[in-house]
């Protein structure tokens, strides 16, 4: 029987994310809040938490620090993720979502995060560096904090190449664009990160299907796993095109929608998909993520559930 492969999941800037609701979000006024939803943030610890509910395996890696860090690492011990924590000076950040009962709206307040020190944050690229056993794919999801450099997520694509491993991405900005150059696996773009590094308006069908086609052909990425929201999803290799339409569903949240739908993908690969398979159980988790409020991410049996529901068309 195959091992399967070793997943990594990167977060440099993990959050504590908290979630409430308040009937209208106004100024000046006191918001009288409801109840408060704590739960461990931040792209990559979204999808370790993810891929183990899926019974995946993985190690989470990140630096943590001050009192939301402490509480962080208890919160991802108790949810029984495999994590390494990476002790930094300053505190580790605390973001949160506001949900407004009058109009169904969501407002997502997210803080910058902690400053890493140059020895803080080449401390996680020399973890990497010193693993006798290097995971097969490295998911190196969010956004930097202060002090870290832009090429940050290209160095870590290049310590992949140099182990035999593949880097899949979700991050957007300078740090996306640096990686790219680099090349890595795979990206996972929404539609607005996309136009921002194509630098087109990308409203039709086929200019999506082209840009991220583009990326490809450029050697950037191997495959490029397009979301789109209530359009559907995209995926995008050398070999081949598959389209997923949106499912007909209730949206409590889409907070961590993203990072459920490449926890599924990678859950898929670990047990083996093909291709166009895993990207069903992407599709499957993300749209779960959605029926969760808050910071809930996707739960295993509306993942498998809607998994039957997902139509994955071959595009020509």
């Amino acid at each position: 029987m195959n091992t399967p492969p070793r997943i990594l999941c990167l977060t440099m800037n993990p959050s504590v994310d908290l979630a409430t609701e308040t009937e209208s979000v106004v100024p000046t006024h006191k918001l009288r809040c409801g109840d408060t939803l704590h739960d461990a943030g931040g792209g990559g610890v979204n999808v370790a938490r993810v891929l183990t509910r899926l019974g995946g395996r993985c190690v989470a890696l990140c630096p943590t620090g001050g009192s939301p860090g402490q509480w962080l690492e208890k919160r991802m011990r108790d949810e029984g993720l495999d994590s390494v924590f990476l002790p930094i000076a300053d505190e580790t950040r605390v973001s949160f979502t506001v949900h407004e009962h009058s109009t169904g709206a969501e407002f997502r307040f997210v803080m910058p995060g902690p400053h890493l020190s140059e020895a803080e944050w080449m401390a996680c690229l020399q973890h990497l560096e010193g693993l006798s056993e290097f995971p097969d794919l490295v998911v190196a999801s969010g956004s930097l904090p202060p002090g870290v450099p832009a090429d940050f997520y290209a160095r870590v694509a290049r310590l992949c190449r140099q182990r035999g491993a593949r880097l899949v991405l979700d991050a957007s900005g300078p740090a996306l664009a640096a990686a790219l150059a680099e090349g890595v696996f795979l990206f996972k773009p929404n539609l607005k990160e996309l136009a921002e590094l194509s630098g087109q308006t990308l409203e039709t069908p086929a200019q999506w299907q082209a840009a991220a086609r583009q990326l490809v052909l450029d050697g950037r990425s191997e495959i490029v796993a397009l979301t789109l929201g209530h359009l559907g999803a995209l995926l995008v290799t050398r070999e081949a095109m598959w389209f997923a339409p949106p499912l007909d569903m209730p949206v409590a949240s889409a907070v961590g929608a993203g990072d459920s739908f490449v926890a599924g993908l990678v859950w898929a690969w670990q047990h083996g998909m093909p291709m166009d398979q895993a990207f069903a159980w992407g599709v499957a988790a993300g749209s779960a993520a959605l029926l969760t409020a808050g910071t809930g991410l996707a739960r295993p049996d509306d993942v498998r559930r809607l998994f039957t529901k997902v139509q994955v068309r071959a595009v020509a």
